[in-house]
């Protein structure tokens, strides 16, 4: 079974820019209302689909409101990746920082309002 999340969005060029240019992703496939885009490692899909479009089913019309979804994206050198972004000028929406649960990970949003955590998962902090 794969999992390929997807957001119904009018921001679909803002998007394609955002996630090419700054997450490294590549087109897997792209028409005129929709974008699917592949991780740089081509593992695993994301794809972003305008809402309303005659083409789809009733159920795939509203537009994602920009609120309660996150990514997790998970990268070798977290830190690496987080410099990276402060120099592209991204902004950071939670700072680097580790976990006592395991992960080292920061945050930033996307065109569409979702929230990415970026990061390495860790051996656990000693309690």
């Amino acid at each position: 079974m794969r999992l390929n999340a997807g957001i119904l969005t009018t921001k679909l060029q803002e998007t394609k820019s955002f996630y090419i240019e700054h997450l490294g992703f590549t087109i897997k496939f792209e028409n005129e209302f929709y974008l699917l885009l592949h991780t740089p490692n081509k593992k695993d899909t994301i794809s972003f689909l305008l809402p309303n479009h005659p083409t789809q089913h009733p159920f795939f019309h509203p537009e994602f409101q920009g609120q309660g979804m996150y990514l997790t994206i998970e990268v070798e050198n977290v830190d690496e990746f987080y410099h990276n972004l402060q120099n592209q000028n991204i902004e950071i929406k939670v700072d680097l920082k580790d976990e006592p649960w395991g992960e080292r990970h920061f945050a930033i949003e996307d065109p569409n309002g979702i929230g990415i955590d970026i990061v390495k998962y860790t051996e656990p902090l000693e309690s």
